[in-house]
């Protein structure tokens, strides 16, 4: 993988190949027409123009501009004059998804004034997520890192990412950029507010087989079924079977 960030443009055909840690990635820009996705992988998606549809065996889910989608397994893109961008996972098995058109403003707070939204959420603690970054106009972001890359698209406004050597990188609506794991970066916007979608490759949060809102609020005698003793060579809970 690239020690520095990458940038282009989704109207660029870009084929790609990532990693973190064990898990291997294909970054990929769709440029309408068809684009197969191969099984074996879990496949993330965004359109940032145009309409289409994720063909999934015998049924069309329609894509708008603002649309964003986890399907595992085989599909098919499908569109005329359309921008978008794929990540896929290799040997991961997501959950079928498809959200969208996104918000004007992230749902969480972030550093400096920004805001985000988790649109696709890790289906287990340290899973991949899709996240909605909002920067307002004005912000001067704090420069910081990431322990893993970053697939990002400018879906809407401009701004600018300043790195650590001094160069500042213009970025508009369609760019698309890579940070390598641990590349010292901030976002600026002195003149118009942006959103940037962006992909994760993994996360440190999330549910877990111990802690997840069903095994929370399972009560037992007025105890959760969280905290009932836990038998570690079986993995048993007082009649409850951990997968």
């Amino acid at each position: 993988m690239e020690s520095s960030l990458r940038i282009t443009s989704l109207m660029e055909a870009l084929s790609l190949k990532l990693s973190n840690q064990n898990a291997v990635f294909d970054l990929q820009t769709w440029r309408g027409g068809i684009l197969p996705l191969s099984s074996h992988r879990t496949h993330f998606g965004y359109v940032a123009r145009g309409h289409g549809a994720l063909t999934v065996g015998n049924t069309a889910y329609p894509l708008i501009s603002g649309s964003y989608f986890s399907v595992p397994g085989e599909a098919t893109l499908v569109g005329d004059l359309v921008l978008g961008v794929v990540v896929s996972q290799h040997d991961y098995h997501g959950l079928f998804q498809v959200g969208g058109p996104i918000e004007e403003r992230g749902r969480l707070r972030y550093i400096d004034g920004c805001s985000d939204t988790l649109l696709i959420s890790p289906v287990l603690k340290g899973d991949a997520c899709f996240n909605l970054l909002c920067l307002p106009m004005g912000v001067n972001q704090t420069p910081h890192t990431h322990p893993s890359f970053r697939v990002g698209v400018v879906v809407s406004g401009e701004g600018e990412c300043r790195l650590e050597d001094g160069k500042s990188l213009l970025m508009c609506e369609h760019t698309l950029f890579v940070l390598p794991p641990n590349c010292l970066h901030s976002f600026h916007t002195p003149s118009a507010a942006m959103r940037v979608v962006a992909f994760h490759p993994d996360s440190d949060f999330g549910p877990t087989h111990q802690n997840h809102p069903m095994i929370n609020r399972t009560i037992v005698e007025g105890v959760s079924a969280a905290k009932l003793p836990t038998d570690t060579a079986s993995l048993t809970r007082k009649g409850f079977s951990l997968p």
